[in-house]
């Protein structure tokens, strides 16, 4: 007497699953661009079929801002986690920016280029930009107020500061797409220029603390 078994195909939890969605489009936005990111090519990745990332993400857009938001989300956290870290706020802000440099964070401004350029014309991935950008201004808003309130740093406005210091880093992360010659250390260093005049740091504090 001959029997068949059928193999039993095991569903993933609908949170579970959707959270590997997502993490598989952010790994192809941050590697290829946000152009990439189609339902297609997402169930490619995961070997399934197309129905069920619709399934998940009716519209591709949401899924294209899901995505970035991901990828965004994560770099804050590495970067300036949202925790009180052991060490002082000098300590996290000489970290913060010795890690905003190289080919790792080069990923990183190609997607905030890419995306910014997007949402030109994507309305639900311009929400969510606007959404990252207010995010990385908080938290770093809040690591410089530690700092103000720990005697650390000197300033009345934080969150200029912030603002200061991201433009900067937006302005040297726009060539992360073009070949540039090697740049002056002045010109690298300018983060941290800014931020010591910015916050009363003598010259130098932030590689000191960093290195």
């Amino acid at each position: 007497m001959s029997s068949s078994v059928q193999r039993k195909r095991i569903r993933k939890d609908p949170a579970a699953r959707r959270a590997e969605i997502i993490a598989t489009a952010a790994a192809v936005a941050l590697a290829e661009g946000l152009e990439c990111v189609t339902l297609r090519r997402i169930a490619e990745e995961l070997a399934v079929r197309p129905g069920l990332i619709s399934h998940y993400f009716p519209s591709a857009e949401d899924l294209v801002a899901e995505a970035f938001g991901s990828a965004a989300t994560g770099e804050l956290d590495r970067l300036l986690p949202a925790e009180r870290a052991a060490t002082t706020p000098t300590g996290r802000l000489a970290r913060f920016l010795a890690h905003t440099s190289g080919e790792e964070y080069d990923a990183i401004s190609r997607l905030w280029i890419n995306a910014r350029h997007l949402s030109r014309y994507r309305p639900v991935l311009r929400d969510r930009v606007a959404r990252q950008e207010a995010a990385w201004r908080g938290r770093l808003e809040d690591l410089i107020q530690d700092g103000v309130d720990a005697g650390e740093f000197v300033t009345d406005d934080p969150l200029t500061v912030a603002v200061q210091l991201l433009v900067v880093l937006d302005g040297l992360g726009v060539h992360a797409n073009t070949a540039t010659p090697e740049r002056p250390a002045a010109v690298l260093r300018l983060p941290r220029t800014t931020a010591e005049r910015e916050l009363g740091l003598p010259p130098g504090t932030l590689d000191e603390a960093a290195g």
